[in-house]
């Protein structure tokens, strides 16, 4: 079994296929297993690296000082994430992050950007640090929160058509012993656009249309702020499109790690 070692905390991660190397980083209610879709699709052109953030998984759920009971602290993601680009020696790399996952595939990337050479911020800012842009996510979370979780994260349309998938998705999340009250601290201090600018990494912004956490409009404005970024839109698409719309999610993928790697070559 893969293990990684992130400063004494067991991280389990999976490898797949070869090629181009793309690491998976999930997001709060995800494990190395909510990317089977991406996986079966990718593993014939890419290298396909998977991973559980502490927590999550079967990674360990580290205990709180003086305390039998699981303590985390979303400042150690990043390098949970680190600890698997070390354990498998990749460069090269595309991080993609899912919500959550984005704010840590971001932090990983500027801690390694000789490792790292672009991340995909799948449906989230990364934790950029600007006030602006703070305040428009601020606006999108007070909207999301209106509406029942399951709403938030797959459209309507589809939890009636797939009840089956939406159920497993659900399921997903009663693997992992982290919650999303343990991870509120997971964007404070977050990068600045110069910091990001600075060290050489690509970023691209990767939105859907449909989505109810955080909308088109605010993503194009961090597109806007961050000179070099790239920004992909899904159409018709909702926040968990890796699930709900995976092909065109895989597709979008893949035409990222082509296009950020041709870029990178051109430079």
């Amino acid at each position: 079994m893969p293990i990684a070692d992130s400063d004494g905390t067991s991280i389990y991660y999976e490898r797949h296929g070869s090629g181009p190397a793309i690491l998976f980083v999930h997001g709060s209610g995800g494990h190395h297993a909510a990317w089977w879709q991406q996986v079966a699709a990718l593993r014939e052109e890419f290298t396909v690296v998977t991973m559980d953030l502490r927590g999550f998984g079967k990674s360990d759920a580290p205990a709180r000082p003086h305390s039998s009971k699981p303590g985390f602290d979303g400042q150690d993601f990043p390098g949970d994430v680190v600890a698997v680009l070390d354990e498998e020696d990749l460069a090269d790399v595309m991080l993609v992050g899912q919500s959550i996952g984005s704010v840590a595939a971001l932090r990983a990337a500027l801690l390694r950007p000789e490792r790292v050479s672009s991340v995909a911020l799948g449906h989230s800012l990364g934790g950029i640090s600007h006030p602006e842009l703070k305040e428009l996510a601020a606006a999108d979370r007070a909207e999301a929160v209106k509406l029942p979780v399951i709403d938030r994260l797959l459209t309507r349309r589809f939890q009636q058509e797939r009840p089956d998938l939406t159920f497993l998705f659900q399921q997903m999340g009663t693997f992992n012993v982290a919650k999303m009250a343990d991870l509120r601290n997971l964007d404070t201090n977050g990068p600045s656009l110069e910091e990001i600018q600075n060290s050489g990494v690509k970023v691209a912004f990767l939105a859907a249309e449909k989505d109810a956490v955080l909308s088109v409009k605010t993503v194009t404005r961090a597109h806007e702020l961050l000179p070099g970024s790239h920004l992909e839109i899904v159409p018709d698409a909702p926040h968990s499109m890796y699930w709900e719309a995976p092909e065109q999610y895989n597709v979008a993928v893949a035409q990222l790690r082509r296009t950020l790697t041709a870029q990178k070559e051109a430079a």
